[in-house]
């Protein structure tokens, strides 16, 4: 069987970082699957699902690491090319990914004790963002 829902976010860009665990929970149950695998995916290029701690030392920790490896204050190509200022916000999504996989076991999401789903805007924008929920299953 096979549950698709999708979900909207409201989002602040530069770094901003959502707790999504508990509407992929909650999708996750509508399905009814017991047994089998939740895809998280968000549709675009300058957003990122991944799993951390959500804490704010930790999320603070996560965006200055993030500067760090993809500064915002260089020039980019696609700031030439397109005059959007977002080349950064590219990169960093390129690298943290669009979508991410966790095993559904007995109803349950088999996450850790401490991690969560988060949806990170890396755009220098506001956006409203969808993100895709499917579950594949018995």
């Amino acid at each position: 069987m096979t549950y698709s829902e999708t979900f909207s976010l409201n989002t602040k860009g530069f770094n901003d970082i959502l707790d999504i665990t508990g509407q992929v929970v909650a999708v996750a149950n509508r399905s009814k699957v017991r047994d089998g695998l939740v895809t998280v995916f968000c549709p675009g290029s300058t957003g990122s699902i991944t799993t951390i701690e959500y804490e704010s030392g930790v999320l603070e920790d996560l965006k200055r690491a993030l500067e760090r490896i993809v500064p915002s204050d260089i020039p980019y190509d696609h700031n030439q090319r397109w005059g959007d200022d977002n080349g950064f916000s590219h990169v960093r999504a390129a690298l943290m990914k669009p979508s991410l996989s966790i095993p559904l076991s007995k109803g349950s999401l088999a996450l850790g004790t401490w991690q969560q789903v988060v949806f990170i805007d890396f755009d220098n924008r506001v956006r409203r963002r969808n993100v895709i929920v499917q579950v594949l299953g018995d």
